[in-house]
């Protein structure tokens, strides 16, 4: 246990965390439109890093990596539908083993939340399970290890975060599952104490009227104060509350993790018509001519009978637009909720000993190159996110805006650095600290995103694996069984719409970029756990 006496060493945390929000979708990450004063707030008073970019562009894989700073090929989540193993450390644990309070209010995604199988599983691994039952894969099932406890079935019964055991080093959760107004978990379960007809307020079905025709959007009936961005702020105010009541000395982390402005588009009352369609900039490269095959691809299948709502789909100029304001009503009632929360820390006394983070999992597409949502297309309007960090006040910072390579796999070091906790032999993120009071920290040359598709995505042949590295002025990107890549100059081509792959004049570019990556890959190689003995 550690001497908590001294709050400056060790102070109280609270992370924000959106689902499937772009860095330039906030007042201060220069969204021309959207106005976020709360969360601004956070950027004015410490760091924005305005390069902070994801260890992949899916949830579960990041969010994973957010948890454990380390990469998706190394904690095993490659992509959505693998859950992060129990036996993984997290940084909340190693909080939590050293006496800080822990809790969770809002989305996990840590786990499975559907129990629907993939669109497609390869028949050499469905013939393997059937023949051979646990030992199908290279790793035998856990004993007695329980996946299923943000499962939306599973809550439909007994529910399964009730049982007063830690969740991946959360002691107090209070649980979301899903998106929009569909929102499971322990939310589920409150709203059906406050209203008898919850499935008439609830999807597509039974939504208002509207002239709106962007997919995934819907005009959900739930009020306000039902709504899930809503629980989650009163939760969490009535938890630090709660803290402040009992606290005896011991300081805490509090995750704030929001559904929003993740799709279905669902804002409700007055955050539906808060913003304009037409106030919205239409993307440059919406209708670009620069197409990759992938991009090709999605345009000609994204849409009509047997297409993926998870996945990226083309959208015309009105749908984008529309997409746009109803993400920035979304983000803005998120706003609110993070000024109710940052009012009741100071309510408390609080906030001179609490350090407030905000971030996200990944990016949306919202129009770029012709797209809506995401997929395996590394756009930085999917791999870039917001990253702010305010520490309390009266400290003192270097920059007030950072421009280093960053990534979320650094959360967790920086969180653990700030608490002076040691952290567990294998995290392979870096903390940011240095970077906010030293302009000449060592920085970052290049940065690794990792991303792996389901089998059968975008018409490619197997599970679809992308490699992506981030420099100071490029970005290159390869993709498994495919012979062609993505090399583009972030500087002089900030849209990404020139591609200089067969470029004959970027041929050393291109050796110099896949060298880089391929060392990148060597130093990600999983380090732990460290050899016990000679051999």
């Amino acid at each position: 246990m550690i001497d908590f006496r001294d709050r400056r060493a060790h102070p109280s945390f609270i992370l924000f965390c959106t689902d499937q929000q772009r860095a330039d979708f906030l007042g201060c990450g220069g969204h021309p439109v959207l106005r976020t004063p709360n969360i601004d707030g956070i950027a004015r008073n410490g760091v924005q890093f305005a390069r902070c970019y994801v260890s992949s562009p899916q949830c579960m894989p990041n969010r994973s990596t957010m948890m454990t700073g380390r990469l998706p090929s190394v904690h095993g989540v490659r992509t959505n539908g693998i859950p992060l193993p129990l036996r993984s450390n997290t940084f909340v644990d190693l909080l939590r083993a050293k006496g800080y309070r822990t809790a969770l209010v809002g989305k996990s995604h840590l786990q499975n939340m559907l129990d629907a199988p993939p669109d497609r599983l390869p028949e050499e691994l469905q013939r393997r399970r059937a023949s051979c039952g646990e030992y199908a894969e290279a790793m035998k099932p856990g004993e007695r290890e329980d996946y299923e406890r943000e499962n939306v079935r599973a809550w439909r019964g007994l529910g399964h975060l009730s049982s007063g055991k830690a969740y991946y080093g959360f002691e107090h959760v209070d649980l979301c599952t899903m998106h929009g107004d569909m929102v499971g978990g322990d939310y589920d379960r409150w709203l059906r104490t406050r209203r008898f007809d919850v499935d008439r307020l609830r999807g597509r079905h039974n939504q208002l009227p509207h002239d709106y025709v962007c997919p995934q959007a819907w005009r959900t009936a739930m009020p306000e104060e039902l709504y899930p961005t809503r629980y989650i702020q009163d939760h969490a105010v009535e938890w630090l509350s709660s803290y402040e009541t009992r606290r005896n000395n011991r300081p805490f982390f509090l995750m704030v993790s929001f559904p929003d402005p993740h799709h279905p588009f669902t804002p409700p009352g007055k955050y539906w018509d808060l913003y304009d369609p037409v106030d919205m900039p239409v993307p440059r490269t919406l209708q670009s001519d620069a197409v990759t095959p992938f991009l090709r691809y999605t345009r000609d299948h994204s849409r009509g009978p047997g297409a993926n709502e998870y996945h990226a789909m083309a959208v015309s100029a009105r749908e984008a637009q529309e997409a746009a304001a109803l993400t920035c009503g979304m983000v803005a009632m998120i706003d609110d909720a993070v000024g109710a929360v940052l009012k009741a820390l100071d309510d408390a006394g609080l906030r001179e000993e609490t350090v407030v983070a905000f971030t996200s999992d990944h990016g949306d597409l919202m129009g770029d190159h012709g797209m809506l949502l995401k997929g395996p297309f590394h756009y930085q309007g999917l791999i870039r996110v917001p990253m702010l960090w305010s520490e309390p006040e009266g400290t003192r910072f270097g920059e007030r805006e950072c421009d280093a390579l960053v990534g979320t796999i650094d959360l967790a070091p920086t969180i653990l650095d700030r608490a002076h906790v040691q952290p567990f032999h294998g995290m392979q993120g870096r903390s940011m600290r240095s970077l906010m009071t030293d302009a000449d920290a060592e920085r970052r040359t290049c940065f690794l995103v990792e991303e792996e598709q389901h089998d059968g995505v975008l018409g490619h042949r197997g599970a679809l694996r992308a490699h992506t590295l981030v420099t100071d002025r490029f970005r290159l990107s390869l993709y498994s069984g495919e012979k062609w890549g993505e090399i583009y100059d972030l500087v002089e081509d900030p849209d990404e719409e020139r591609n200089l792959w067969d470029e004959p004049g970027a041929a050393l570019l291109k050796s110099d970029l896949i060298t880089a990556l391929a060392h990148e890959q060597i130093d990600g190689v999983d380090p732990s756990p460290f050899p016990y003995r000679l051999g």
